[in-house]
C-alpha cells in the first residue's frame, strides 16, 4: 500500500488537495496554516490511503492528536485509546462488508484469505492505529515547522529561488533541524549498557530516545543548530533507522514539498503574523509543533 508506485501516482491528487486548501485561503488576511493547510492535508491523504471515510476524518484526527497530548492524565489517555480502538474496530468492519483499493481492505483480505491465521484481530487493527497516528500528526509538524522556518529566515528562500537549493532539500533540513517527533517515549534496559564515554544505563533504568538531539550532534553536522538547507549532507534520523526506518517517508516528503511549493508560488510574500520566538508550542514531549501558525497571506501582484 505504500509502495514507491503507489505513492509517486498520488502526486496530482496531493497537488489538487493543496490546490483546494489554497483556494479556501482569504489572501490578505492571517491565518493559521497549521490548521489550514498542515492539519487537513495528511489526515486527508492518509485517510484515502486507509479508506477512511470523510466524515470519519475529524474523529480519527482528535484521537490521534490525543495520542500524542502527554499532558493529559491516564485516565483521560484510556478513554482516548478505548475511542480511537473504537473508531478503527468500525473502520474494520465497514471495509470487510465494503472492501475497496485501500489499506485496510488489502490488510483485511490478508487476514481473511488465511482463514484467520496470517494476522490476530490485534495484527490487523494495531498496524492501522500506527499507520494514521505515524502519517499524520508527524507530517502536520514537518510542514508547520517548515513554513516557521521559511518565514522567519528569508535567505533560505532566496536559496530555493535562486536555484541553490530544492524544495526536497528544505524537506530534508527540517525533518533534521525539526523532527516532526522530538522525543519517543520510553523503553527500560534489560541489563547495563555501557556507553562510550564510560557512562552506564543500568538496568531497569528509564531510555529517552531523543530524535532532536542526535539529529543535532556535533560531531555529524557542522553547525549543527543552524538551519541550511544548502547542507551537503541530508543524513538525520527523524524516519528511524535500519529495519526500523519509516515506511511512509516517500509519501511524508512528497507531501510537505508539494505544500510549500503551492504555498510560496502562491503567496510569494507570505510573512509570519508574529515573532517566531512567541509562538506557542504543543504541550507534547512527542510532537514537534506549535498550537498555531499565524500567517499574513499576501497575494501575488497583479500585472
Amino acid at each position: 500500500a505504500l509502495s514507491a508506485r503507489r505513492t509517486a501516482a498520488l502526486q496530482a491528487d496531493i497537488e489538487a488537495l493543496v490546490d483546494g486548501l489554497l483556494d479556501a485561503l482569504p489572501p490578505g488576511e492571517t491565518v493559521d496554516l497549521r490548521e489550514h493547510l498542515a492539519y487537513p492535508l495528511p489526515i486527508a491523504v492518509i485517510g484515502k490511503l486507509m479508506g477512511v471515510p470523510a466524515d470519519q476524518r475529524t474523529a480519527f484526527r482528535t484521537g490521534v492528536d490525543n495520542v500524542f497530548a502527554t499532558h493529559l492524565s491516564a485516565e483521560e489517555q484510556a478513554v482516548n485509546t478505548t475511542a480511537l480502538y473504537g473508531l478503527l474496530d468500525a473502520l474494520i468492519e465497514t471495509k470487510r462488508t465494503e472492501p475497496g483499493e485501500d489499506m485496510t481492505s488489502l490488510l483485511i483480505a490478508t487476514r481473511d484469505e488465511e482463514d484467520g491465521s496470517a494476522l490476530s484481530h490485534a495484527e490487523l487493527r494495531d498496524p492501522l492505529l500506527l499507520m494514521i497516528s505515524a502519517g499524520y500528526e508527524t507530517t502536520v509538524n514537518v510542514i508547520d515547522q517548515a513554513i516557521t522556518t521559511l518565514l522567519t529566515d528569508p535567505q533560505q528562500l532566496a536559496h530555493i529561488r535562486e536555484g541553490r537549493c530544492t524544495w526536497q532539500d528544505v524537506v530534508e533540513e527540517t525533518l533534521r533541524h525539526q523532527p516532526a517527533v522530538k522525543h519517543l517515549p520510553l523503553r527500560y534496559a534489560r541489563t547495563d549498557i555501557p556507553l562510550p564515554d564510560g557512562q552506564t544505563i543500568k538496568a531497569g533504568e528509564a531510555i529517552l530516545a531523543s530524535y532532536a538531539a542526535a539529529n543535532r550532534h556535533p560531531d555529524w553536522h557542522k553547525d549543527a543548530d543552524r538551519f541550511d538547507a544548502t547542507r551537503p549532507s541530508k543524513e538525520h534520523l527523524a524516519f528511524g533507522h535500519g529495519v526500523h526506518f519509516c515506511l511512509g517517508a516517500p509519501l511524508a516528503r512528497l507531501e510537505v514539498a508539494t505544500a510549500l511549493r503551492l504555498l510560496f508560488e502562491r503567496f510569494p510574500d507570505a510573512q509570519l503574523a508574529t515573532e517566531r520566538t512567541a509562538l506557542k508550542r504543543l504541550p507534547s514531549l512527542i510532537s514537534n509543533g506549535h498550537a498555531s501558525v499565524s500567517v499574513r497571506l499576501r497575494p501575488m501582484p497583479s500585472h
